[in-house]
């Protein structure tokens, strides 16, 4: 095959992955909303759809770090970026199987880097960029938004706790139609940016450019596979988040899933690729934990932290496996 061939082929899977995203992490943006039945599944998964195509056109930040700021894009070939690729969209597809709401930004980037290692060793690799817009936020992310959810439910508390139950949960019925929209908006401003780097990362690497644009026709591609893939829902992964973790009722969705869709989109704005998964399952666990810490059912979160914590490892091998059986059949 030769080597336009295989970027098409590139850019094929690159969408395909964008559509598993959208698919795999529906969720993210709609679970609790699903779970109070303030909105129905079909409305959710419409309005998410269409909220994420509007986030992912607002910026390149994240598609930049993911594209660049890992390894070298002018040393990674067709067949390494297509094989982590691969990677990325097998892991999804595997962790959606067991309705495990795993990272999709941190498979991905795990398969870019084992990749990348594959094709050049730790030379290709941008290490500075890996510890700051990978290896920390992994560990600071999840942390961070538990806390938000935490306090912003109990600050939530404390001005409401005198106000009558029926007018509160009315209110914030409606509320949580707002924060489901703003989350699915910061989900679309983070998540479809990684694809768009992967993408311009091909362009670069069989073009060799030497600056790193993306093109407008790579942002409004990668768009509206992101809100395809949302519109055809992950109902595995909603359950899991908006019914098995905690009891949620719309006060309480609504505190998830505005922490976590302010935190998201700070994290967009400055260039970091944040796992929209971790933290709004971070932030449902605080949410909880905020009622009474027996509240969360933690052992559907602990097999969902060690799903987190299998995805960089498991990743990064899979994508350095491709590669280098990919290279070697094509020597």
């Amino acid at each position: 095959m030769d080597s336009f061939s295989l970027l098409i082929v590139v850019i094929v899977l690159a969408v395909a992955f964008d559509l598993m995203n959208g698919f795999h992490d529906a969720a993210n943006a709609i679970a609790t909303s699903v779970s109070t039945r303030v909105l129905t599944p079909r409305a959710a998964i419409a309005m998410a759809a269409v909220l994420n195509f509007v986030g992912a056109l607002t910026g390149t930040a994240v598609a930049a770090t993911v594209g660049k700021g890992l390894v070298d894009p002018q040393a990674m070939s067709q067949l390494a970026i297509g094989c982590a690729l691969l990677s990325a969209f097998l892991w999804d597809l595997l962790t959606w199987y067991f309705g495990l709401p795993t990272s999709s930004s941190h498979a991905l980037m795990a398969s870019i880097i084992g990749a990348g290692y594959a094709m050049g060793g730790s030379e290709v690799l941008v290490t500075s960029g890996i510890t700051t817009k990978v290896i920390l936020p992994l560990f600071l992310s999840p942390l961070l938004a538990f806390g938000f959810g935490w306090l912003l439910t109990n600050l939530l508390f404390f001005f409401f706790q005198k106000s009558h139950p029926g007018r509160v949960g009315t209110l914030f019925s409606r509320l949580q139609i707002v924060s489901a929209a703003w989350m699915a908006y910061s989900h679309g401003s983070n998540d479809a940016q990684k694809t768009m780097g992967i993408i311009t990362m091909a362009l670069v690497s069989y073009y060799q450019f030497s600056d790193f644009h993306i093109p407008l026709w790579v942002i409004l591609l990668c768009a509206v596979a992101m809100a395809a893939g949302t519109a055809m829902g992950g109902w595995r992964i909603i359950k899991t988040m908006g019914m098995r973790i905690v009891h949620l009722t719309p006060f309480h969705g609504f505190s998830a899933e505005a922490g976590a869709g302010t935190l998201i989109e700070i994290a967009s704005r400055i260039g970091v690729p944040l796992s929209t998964t971790h933290v709004i399952s971070s932030t449902i666990m605080g949410v909880g934990a905020s009622q009474k810490f027996s509240a969360v059912r933690w052992g559907v979160a602990g097999n969902i932290v060690l799903a987190w914590i299998l995805t960089l490892p498991g990743c990064a091998l899979m994508g350095y496996g491709f590669a280098r059986l990919a290279h070697l059949l094509a020597d």
